[in-house]
């Protein structure tokens, strides 16, 4: 099961929450889903380089909210917010609403973010960067930030080679059966001259023993919260490894005091 289901999917009402929050008869049911597929089409396109990590749509009484969690929140907002003025009456005509209201929030670690991660890994394969290289630093990176594991999978032609094969990285743990763990995927591809190469990426966050805010926005939040928490569990481990230095000197000492009692064993 693990293997095999979504591990976004398999969590929601969990410890995740929906990216797109609205209420709708069976009449309009299909209507809305396709607009919001519609929605995220375009904006990914649109801003295929503004480090999109996911859209999260929430529709009101005549009302479309969209929020936008990004990495570079100053490419999205443009000079003077002209560029999300524009954006904005785009929507409008992609979904006849005249009240579309844009959120920008800003991701601030996006070493912990699957989908941003395997967009790294996937514009550098793209630059001609060798796939090992790439996912080792990536890997490298987001466990120097705090994950707790990480997998990454990579198939196609890689290295241009002329049969298609995959491979996988992985370090630390990612367990995809315990729901309590938050475990972030992204599915994403390069396309490369000779072909594509599908990027899958598996970050595990960490335990989530409490009570979650299931609102995608909120979540944010929360994981700033955990973020710090891992920071401060990364001083303790540094101050750990200080004690360990200082039990190293001290038995340095220890050894130093052993020779000068041999020392005095052989003057008498």
């Amino acid at each position: 099961m693990g293997q095999k289901a979504n591990p976004i999917g398999n969590r929601l009402g969990i410890i995740r929450g929906w990216e797109s929050n609205w209420y709708a008869s069976k009449k309009d049911y299909a209507g809305k889903l396709i607009e919001d597929d519609k929605i995220r089409t375009y904006l990914n396109a649109r801003i295929s380089k503004g480090g999109i990590a996911k859209i999260v749509i929430e529709r009101t009484l005549g009302k479309l909210i969209v929020t936008i969690h990004t990495s570079k929140p100053g490419i999205i907002i443009g000079k003077g917010g002209g560029e999300v003025d524009r954006i904005k009456e785009e929507l409008k005509k992609l979904t006849s609403k005249d009240d579309v209201q844009i959120n920008i929030l800003e991701i601030r670690r996006p070493e912990l973010d699957a989908t941003i991660v395997g967009d790294t890994i996937a514009r550098q394969i793209e630059n001609r960067i060798n796939f090992k290289r790439a996912t080792k630093m990536a890997i490298a990176s987001t466990l120097r930030m705090g994950a707790e594991g990480i997998k990454v999978r990579l198939s196609g032609r890689l290295a241009g080679a002329e049969i298609a094969r995959t491979e996988e990285f992985k370090q630390g743990r990612t367990p995809l059966h315990t729901f309590r763990m938050d475990i972030d995927y992204a599915n994403v591809f390069a396309q490369t001259v000779y072909g594509k190469i599908g990027i899958k990426v598996w970050i595990c966050k960490g335990e989530v023993l409490g009570k979650r805010e299931l609102n995608p926005n909120f979540v944010g939040g929360k994981n700033d919260l955990s973020d710090r928490r891992e920071n401060r569990g990364g001083d303790e481990r540094r101050d750990n490894r200080g004690g360990g230095r200082d039990d190293r000197r001290g038995g340095g000492e220890r050894r130093d005091n052993n020779r000068g009692g041999g020392g005095g064993r052989g003057r008498n």
